[in-house]
């Protein structure tokens, strides 16, 4: 008595075709979402059980302080708030977006930053001491923003590095080139 086998391919095309759709979305779907960054907020660059430092923010409410106010713009940088904070270390490596306001460093000819700190909230660097290195993160951009659009919040894209990095305004505790830089809008 002899068996005939048919091979699995000649007697279920359809089944084998529909298992092959079936396996090629499911990595075109798993591509799709490994390829997205990681989104953060500021807390999520402090370790876990580091002091958490709060902005020393002093609005000016007076008016009649304007001079006062005027006159600090020229004044020294205001010392940083910790220079040397903890950093997560796991976030290293890791495809990320964070936002927040930037504050430049370098501007080219064109009036764009290419080379600026990303701070979690307006005028830190500038008009009040720098935030604690652990939120600052340095970044790198060849297309850079127009120094015109500072006043706007950005989402920034890229890789984060746990690297230090010292400026004349502040020291930071990780760096990023930037892939995308893009308007912060609130949902």
């Amino acid at each position: 008595m002899t068996s005939r086998t048919t091979p699995l391919l000649a007697t279920r095309p359809v089944q084998l075709l529909q298992c092959l759709l079936l396996l090629a979305l499911l990595l075109l779907s798993l591509t799709s979402w490994a390829g997205e960054p990681r989104e953060l907020d500021w807390p999520a660059l402090i370790p876990e059980g580091a002091p958490v430092i709060p902005p020393q923010l002093t609005p000016l409410h007076d008016l009649s302080q304007i001079g006062d106010a005027l006159a600090a713009e020229a004044a020294p940088a205001a010392r940083q708030q910790a220079p040397n904070a903890p950093v997560v270390k796991a976030l290293d490596g890791q495809r990320v977006k964070l936002p927040g306001y930037i504050v430049p460093l370098e501007v080219s000819e064109e009036g764009r930053t290419t080379e600026f700190l990303l701070v979690p909230y307006y005028g830190a660097c500038i008009h009040v001491p720098p935030p604690p290195s652990n939120q600052i993160v340095h970044i790198f951009s060849e297309m850079g923003v127009r120094i015109e659009d500072l006043y706007q919040p950005y989402w920034i894209e890229g890789t984060l590095q746990v690297k230090t990095s010292s400026s004349e305004l502040a020291d930071a505790g990780y760096q990023m080139e930037a892939e995308k830089i893009y308007a912060y809008e609130l949902k």
